[in-house]
């Protein structure tokens, strides 16, 4: 304990050198956990594009139906099977689906659309769909009119208790025709889904594309996402191969290697900022060995022992990046906060490509606390590998030249 309060008495004879050095590591937590929590934060923000937006987290589909997504691979409602389904605890919403495409009209306007089938209140818990409303009210669990998106509403020049005709196939063959009153408009941050969506009612759907009891797919939204794949494979276990059970990394492949190769490019760029925090601390350690030079030589002359002043010097090394560390991640705390709750929003022709691709051009924060304490311990642990340098500079030190003006 000696140790410790003496380190900690030396730090503050040279406040500035002090401060200096955990100002030099401060900052070093305070960019590294803010680049850490951008990162993940961007890649929750893109999984939540693709996944919260329509797409779920996990689907249940008839064997072959992603193959093949026609009506004709639908498969009949049962209880059984969905109470199958919600015996996995890490379920926490199970939403049936009746998907289909078919050509949307308004006078002599015409545009392919998605009609989904949805049972309303289900398809809110697990999607948040209500939220999407812009304008007019959302469905009921009998409706027999529908919801559009607002991309779609333009191209057709449709609004509010506009009439709208689809035409498509349905099960088995059958001609699926019908007029629609528009009861709400929906906006989505994916432009494909903001272009061409349009939801009913499961039991409207069921009667326009002449498929009573029948369904393309359930939409599963687990508790804990670390816990996706194990939760898909336990329920394939439970449906057997009739059916097939696919996390949104099965359905959108593109997606998963997108975020694979953004990840690997943060990683290097956080490597070169690790290294710059390197350089960082390391300056300001040089700089504190050559002023206390004399120090240390006169210190060994008079008789003190090698290996506790180099003892002593990592101490005080040690609590001056630890002060640093733990300034940094006060501070960085109501940064992040700030920047999850107001994230940064991107403009112009450079949101105009994110759109294309489907994302919206928001960059959030991610507040995880594990960041804070994984960037915390990462750069007090290239203080603790730096502070051996000067503890390595004491063990060669001879003090008479060191005591030399």
């Amino acid at each position: 304990m000696w140790i410790l309060k003496l380190a900690w008495k030396n730090l503050w004879r040279n406040r500035s050198r002090t401060l200096i050095t955990a100002s030099a590591v401060f900052f070093a937590v305070l960019l590294s956990t803010s680049a850490e929590s951008l990162k993940q934060g961007i890649f929750d923000n893109l999984v939540k594009n693709v996944v919260s937006f329509y797409t779920g987290y996990i689907q249940i589909h008839k064997q072959g139906y992603q193959e093949e997504q026609i009506l004709d691979n639908a498969f009949r409602q049962s209880p059984g099977l969905e109470k199958k389904i919600r015996t996995e605890s890490n379920i926490t919403a199970v939403t049936p689906r009746l998907e289909s495409f078919s050509l949307a009209a308004s006078g002599d306007l015409t545009r392919g659309c998605m009609v989904a089938g949805i049972s309303p209140e289900g398809e809110n818990r697990l999607t948040a769909l209500k939220s999407k409303l812009t304008s007019g009210s959302y469905l009921e669990e009998e409706d027999s009119s529908v919801l559009l998106a607002e991309g779609l509403a333009e191209k057709l020049k449709l609004g509010i208790h506009d009439t709208i005709v689809l035409i498509g196939q349905g099960y088995h063959g059958a001609t699926a025709a019908g007029k629609y009153r528009i009861k709400g408009l929906l906006k989505f941050g994916s432009p494909p889904l903001n272009d061409r969506m349009l939801y009913m009612s499961l039991p409207t759907a069921r009667e326009f594309l002449a498929a009573e009891g029948m369904l393309t797919s359930y939409i599963i939204s687990p508790g804990r996402e670390e816990g996706l794949h194990e939760t898909a494979g336990k329920i394939k276990q439970q449906l057997g191969t009739a059916y097939e059970v696919l996390t949104w990394e099965d359905i959108l492949p593109d997606v998963k290697q997108h975020i694979a190769t953004d990840s690997a490019n943060m990683k290097v760029v956080q490597g070169v900022l690790y290294l710059l925090i390197c350089f960082g601390i390391f300056s300001t350690l040089l700089m504190m060995l050559a002023e206390r030079k004399y120090e240390m030589g006169m210190l060994v002359a008079i008789g003190m022992q090698k290996s506790k002043l180099a003892l002593l010097l990592t101490g005080e090394l040690v609590l001056t990046v630890l002060t640093g560390c733990i300034a940094g991640i006060t501070v960085s705390i109501p940064v992040i906060l700030w920047l999850k709750h107001y994230p940064i929003r991107i403009g112009g022709e450079t949101a105009k490509a994110y759109e294309r691709f489907g994302f919206e051009a928001v960059f959030p924060a991610s507040a995880d606390p594990s960041i804070f304490i994984y960037q915390g311990l990462i750069v007090l642990l290239i203080g603790l590998l730096l502070s051996l340098y000067p503890a390595w500079k004491v063990f060669k030190l001879n003090p008479v030249p060191a005591m030399r003006r």
